[in-house]
């Protein structure tokens, strides 16, 4: 007699399996911990064989009927429905092996060590919050363009449209990266260039005026807060490295008899070693920091923890202190003070600047500079720079440059 629900729900386990047949070799096993499971019994090249189907109630009776059906309907085309569901199994097994966001993931192991640690998290971050709940278990070779667009549609309709811009980026590395391991054809990101609204770039705040300038610059002579902090921005525009070099600067990197800064290729941006010159000005500051803070590994050390560097927003918090607006300077736009008055009033050879300010320079050859290219003539520029700021310092209403720098 045929299985009806209320003879399923009514089925109670006892100390031995129970097979309550429906038909066509379909039956319901109720086990002795109380499991229903569906199986179908069938006959292949011969031999008798068994077809798990899930158990009740989240498969039906009639859902369980169907798929009886579906397997009866293989074995009459001379196929094994077992061999069918094995290789499905086998099938979802390898999509889940190779959907983005396992890739994702493995990118991420594979290059994080080579980035700074707050990339890295940010990286992933951005993939798990904005990318994997909407393209993450799908098989990375089968994602689309206008999937990803989705995605990052998602994240521009908040507002974030820089961060969608910055996503596009790191999912096509991903892609890139499945393409190269063989796991996906193309990079789909790429066929997004021009699908987003373009993001107006906002400069850093910066003082680029000679004048305004030297009103800076004698503000922080006078400044009354940190004496650290104090020392940190005075030797800020001395050697405008970006303001988490600064901060991380290490003693053991300051070369006190040739008068240079060491800094490792892991604290950098582009990743490779970078050696600044220090002027006269650069090592009186160090020379006065010296006994305060040389004991400990960091220059700027914070003001809690001699263990930890000065804080992210301490330099821009005394800006403010001293009353400048975050729409007038910042403690990045000491770089781009240097590079303005370098190229515009001293005349400085543009790629001497652009070395020292660790951007990517190459020669004619579209060879990449090493460390110590131009060294000398670096040299001369950073002395050449420490004494044109002392000249804005001491001129208050006439501003004139020093001679000409070397070209």
């Amino acid at each position: 007699m045929p299985l009806s629900d209320v003879k399923i729900r009514n089925a109670k386990p006892s100390s031995k399996q129970q097979k309550f047949f429906d038909g066509g070799g379909l039956f319901l096993l109720v086990t002795p911990a109380g499991g229903k499971l569906w199986r179908l019994k069938y006959r292949f090249l011969g031999k008798e064989k068994l077809l798990a189907m899930g158990s009740y109630p989240e498969v039906t009776l009639s859902e369980a009927r169907q798929r009886r059906d579906e397997a009866r309907k293989l074995l009459a085309k001379g196929v094994d429905p077992g061999e069918v569901k094995r290789a499905q199994r086998v099938s979802a097994i390898s999509a889940a092996a190779e959907s983005f966001e396992v890739i994702a993931r493995e990118w991420h192991t594979k290059f994080a060590p080579t980035w700074s640690a707050g990339h890295a998290a940010n990286n992933m971050i951005r993939l798990e919050k904005d990318v994997f709940p909407i393209i993450g278990d799908r098989p990375i070779k089968d994602i689309r363009a206008p999937e990803l667009l989705a995605a990052l549609r998602r994240v521009e309709s908040r507002g974030a449209l820089e961060m969608a811009h910055r996503i596009r980026t790191i999912c096509g590395q991903v892609f890139r990266y499945a393409v190269a391991t063989g796991r996906a054809e193309r990079d789909p990101a790429a066929d997004l260039k021009g699908a987003l609204p373009s993001v107006k770039k906002k400069r850093m705040a910066a003082i680029t005026d000679p004048a305004k300038a030297g009103a800076l610059l004698r503000a922080i002579d006078g400044y009354d807060g940190s004496f650290i902090v104090k020392c940190a921005m005075r030797l800020a525009p001395l050697v405008f490295v970006r303001p988490g070099e600064l901060r991380h600067a290490e003693w053991a990197e300051i070369d006190f008899d040739r008068a240079e800064w060491n800094i490792p290729a892991e604290k950098m941006k582009m990743k490779e070693s970078h050696l600044v010159p220090l002027s006269k000005q650069a090592m009186d500051i160090l020379r006065e920091l010296e006994p305060l803070t040389a004991a400990g590994r960091y220059v700027f050390p914070g003001g809690r923890s001699v263990a930890r560097p000065l804080s992210n927003n301490a330099i821009n918090a005394a800006l403010r202190r001293m009353g400048f607006s975050k729409e007038e300077m910042t403690a990045h736009g000491f770089r781009a003070m240097a590079r303005t008055l370098l190229d515009e009033v001293l005349h400085v050879r543009p790629d001497f600047i652009e070395h020292q300010l660790a951007h990517a320079v190459r020669d004619p050859l579209g060879r990449a500079y090493n460390r110590t290219s131009h060294l000398e003539e670096r040299r001369k520029m950073m002395q050449h720079w420490a004494d044109y700021l002392d000249s804005l310092k001491e001129n208050e209403r006439k501003v004139v440059p020093l001679h000409r720098a070397h070209s």
